[in-house]
């Protein structure tokens, strides 16, 4: 592979798979532009990196705040959608702001993201959209119908969208990681097995964005599904 260095804007950047993603391409000698809520959580100056205060969840306001970010950074040739909530139960569970929530940050925002930034990525000689996407996208599951919508939905969006780009210079993939060590769980009511083999890294998704991104230019890789070698799930005491 050959390591050519990039502009890459990374979504969720300043926790858990997109920090470490950040951090990896980083350590490459890559320029990142990394977004996240609350630009209070990068605590100190970096090399290469430029933090981008952004609420994903405010669709009325993406549209303008994407243009903006497009003027301020026109050598993004990479980007890659990292942020995302997990919220699991039956449906009748969920409040309506509840889904509306999840789907928004999920799936609607990586949709106007990737309006916003594409015209100009096809005008660029290479450029990648790699999204981090999830098991959940490839099986429904018990008391996951509203999480596995919003990761289905991303799933087919970037089917879709691999096709609309296959006579441009842009690369579509998506990473189905399985559970992720992460302090996405601790909200939940459930996590993975204490077993190294029980989990996925972050650094394990982040070698897999950088396998994408330093492949030859003349490949696409469609998407690849990443899973712990011993899937255990462990149900938290009330």
């Amino acid at each position: 592979m050959r390591t050519i260095k990039r502009n890459v804007l990374v979504t969720g950047a300043s926790s858990g798979i997109g920090r470490a993603i950040a951090r990896s391409l980083l350590q490459q000698g890559h320029h990142v532009i990394g977004v996240s809520r609350d630009r209070g959580k990068f605590i100190r100056h970096m090399d290469n990196f430029t933090p981008v205060p952004l609420d994903l969840s405010q669709l009325n306001d993406l549209p303008q705040k994407l243009r903006e970010l497009e003027q301020t950074f026109p050598e993004i040739d990479a980007v890659v959608f990292c942020a995302g909530m997990g919220q699991f139960g039956s449906v009748e569970e969920f409040s309506y702001a509840q889904i509306e929530g999840l789907m928004t940050i999920n799936f609607t925002s990586q949709a106007f993201q990737t309006r916003a930034l594409l015209p100009a990525l096809k005008r660029k000689e290479l450029s990648d959209l790699i999204f981090i996407g999830s098991e959940a996208a490839l099986k429904g599951s018990r008391k996951g119908a509203v999480y596995c919508a919003s990761k289905f939905a991303v799933r087919g969006f970037t089917q879709a969208l691999r096709e609309e780009c296959g006579k441009s210079n842009v690369r579509v993939c998506l990473i189905n990681p399985g559970m992720v060590k992460t302090a996405f769980f601790e909200q939940l009511s459930f996590e993975p097995g204490d077993e190294d083999s029980n989990f996925i890294e972050p650094e394990d998704v982040a070698e897999a964005v950088s396998y994408v991104l330093n492949s030859r230019a003349q490949i696409v890789v469609d998407e690849i599904n990443l899973s712990p070698l011993n899937k255990v799930v462990k149900f938290k005491k009330p």
